[in-house]
């Protein structure tokens, strides 16, 4: 344990703040921390891919979960996996894959722990088929602000405070997930262009019923009649038979050997030092332009790996520092079915401010989990990253946030760091609930962040 304070910053690499770490390597330190963290209170930490604040906790403890990360078991015929909070989703794919069985949700980034993953109540690219991350998780053991560890289950309303509570409802020590079975490490993808957000919309709700996977990457900086024009990638886990079809293969000669190999390729980091500006409307219209140009019109049952289908930025460590010391923003929201023409609106609202972002993905939801705070509903959920330095980018970005609100959607709790408070009841109807039991169980507010004192969650 460390009694020095040290600057803490989410993801994006904005507003970073003092606390003092505590790297946890046992149950009974983990009791021992949560009862002495003093008057400021501590707050878990993982991997620190949560783009906002979450994570961080100005003047008081984080807590760093990562060296409680053993798999106790693997029921390799049920699919079933209790491990500890702070196993990566990398590590039980590495553990899970050559045993037929793959996450059941996972975000754009493997570098996750479960214990970050229910607290933030992950969704994928899947969530309209297998919903968020708790939809799979049996029960979990909770270390509570009293120093007591419980267990809890699916359908009590612990359970449903915690899975999205962001890590406030206390720590998370261990989890038993269900995986999903698969055939090999392979995904078959179907890619194709749309010409406008209008086609694009069209094309998402016709044919999202066939495919487990569905995102499509939009095209910011386009205008006019090719406003929010978008590359759609849709797919599902390649068969087995998949691989016997004559021809190249993702992975080559080794994954018709070894159809469930699972090493996925690592490039070099980024300099720690870029210069500001790299990210700019020249440099992401050049990516945009030469990435749906290149794109063919239709392809279909492309077979691809699994880390370049899900996690393509995952290649390239600390990738976040290509927009420099300023930082990114990503900025998420959903609003429901019904409300498109919100969408329409926001999108060309971004789309003439000519904000520039390399990642803008549209998606669909479908039906919400039990989450009190978490983020899906049923709907359209639109995510971008944007440099943080961007002129103009806070005021744009609250009037996005009214737009949501009175559109009846939300904004992402677990990329957020600038959302006001005054907007988060009517986005969030369970707020109260989570509250009144936060203030039952937590009257000392021993599990605190810089993201609850900001919003008073």
């Amino acid at each position: 344990m460390s009694a020095d304070t040290v600057p803490v910053t989410g993801w994006g690499r904005t507003a970073p703040t003092a606390a003092r770490p505590i790297r946890l390597r046992s149950y009974q330190e983990a009791v021992a921390a949560v009862r002495g963290c003093g008057a400021r209170g501590g707050i878990p930490r993982g991997l620190g891919r949560a783009y906002g604040d979450a994570a961080q906790n100005a003047g008081g403890a984080v807590f760093d979960m990562t060296a409680l990360n053993r798999v106790h078991a693997i029921d390799a015929e049920g699919g079933t996996v209790l491990c500890d909070a702070g196993v990566s989703l990398h590590r039980l794919m590495q553990a899970l894959l050559p045993l037929g069985w793959f996450v059941p949700v996972t975000p754009g980034t493997r570098y996750v722990t479960v214990g970050g993953a229910i607290g933030a109540d992950v969704h994928g690219n899947n969530h309209h088929v297998s919903g968020s991350f708790s939809r799979h998780v049996l029960s979990f053991e909770l270390l509570t602000a009293d120093g007591e560890i419980r267990t809890v289950r699916r359908g009590t309303p612990l359970f449903d405070a915690t899975t999205g509570g962001m890590g406030l409802t206390g720590m998370i020590l261990t989890a038993t997930v269900q995986f999903q079975p698969v055939e090999t490490s392979l995904m078959s993808v179907d890619t194709e262009r749309a010409r406008d957000l209008d086609d694009l919309m069209v094309r998402l709700t016709t044919g999202d019923r066939g495919y487990r996977y569905s995102v499509a990457w939009i095209d910011l900086l386009a205008r006019g009649s090719a406003t929010g024009r978008a590359v759609l990638t849709r797919g599902d886990h390649a068969p087995l038979e998949a691989l016997r079809t004559p021809g190249p293969l993702a992975g080559g000669t080794r994954a018709r050997r070894d159809p469930l190999v699972f090493r996925p390729p690592r490039f070099p980091s980024p300099p720690a030092f870029l210069p500001e500006g790299l990210v700019n409307r020249t440099t992401v219209g050049l990516f945009n332009e030469l990435r749906y140009r290149k794109t063919p019109r239709a392809r279909t049952g492309r077979l691809q790996r699994i880390s370049a289908f899900f996690h393509p930025l995952d290649g390239v460590p600390h990738w976040n520092r290509i927009y420099g010391r300023g930082g990114l923003v990503q900025y998420q929201f959903v609003v429901g079915h019904g409300q498109e023409e919100a969408l329409r609106r926001i999108v060309r609202r971004v789309c003439g401010q000519r904000c520039p972002s390399f990642l803008a993905v549209l998606k669909r939801f479908g039906d919400a989990d039990p989450g009190w705070l978490s983020f899906p509903v049923p709907g359209w959920t639109l995510a971008l990253d944007l440099p943080a330095g961007l002129p103009g980018l806070a005021p744009l970005l609250d009037e996005l946030d009214e737009e949501v609100a009175a559109a009846g959607g939300r904004v992402c709790l677990a990329k957020d760091s600038r959302l006001r408070p005054d907007l988060l009841a009517a986005m969030y109807p369970r707020l109260d609930d989570f509250r009144a039991l936060r203030a039952e169980l937590d009257p000392r507010g021993v599990f605190t962040s810089d993201l609850s004192r900001r919003l008073t969650l």
